[in-house]
């Protein structure tokens, strides 16, 4: 990865949006719930007052609104602070 995000920030690759589909419903992109899951590629250093405690592979659940998404050759990816992932999935 060529991206490697500063200070508390961590990079993460959004879980794709489940697409519920019922009674042959297609559901369009614009309507999919946007995912609440991902993995982590890549961690900063920390700052002086919070050390990092998350870690590259490491599967998380986040707020829906939680961090800013970016593209970057042609994926797309979120970037938030540590402290907006509420748990690791274990």
């Amino acid at each position: 990865m060529n991206l490697k995000p500063l200070a508390d920030r961590v990079l993460i690759k959004p879980s794709p949006a489940e697409e519920v589909t019922m009674s042959g419903i297609i559901i369009p992109d614009s309507a999919k719930e946007k995912p609440l899951r991902g993995t982590v590629l890549a961690v900063g250093n920390g700052t002086k007052d919070e050390e990092m405690h998350l870690k590259e592979g490491d599967v998380v659940l986040f707020g829906k609104y939680a961090g800013s998404e970016i593209e970057y050759e042609g994926e797309k990816y979120l970037i938030m602070r540590q402290s907006d992932v509420f748990a690791v999935v274990l």
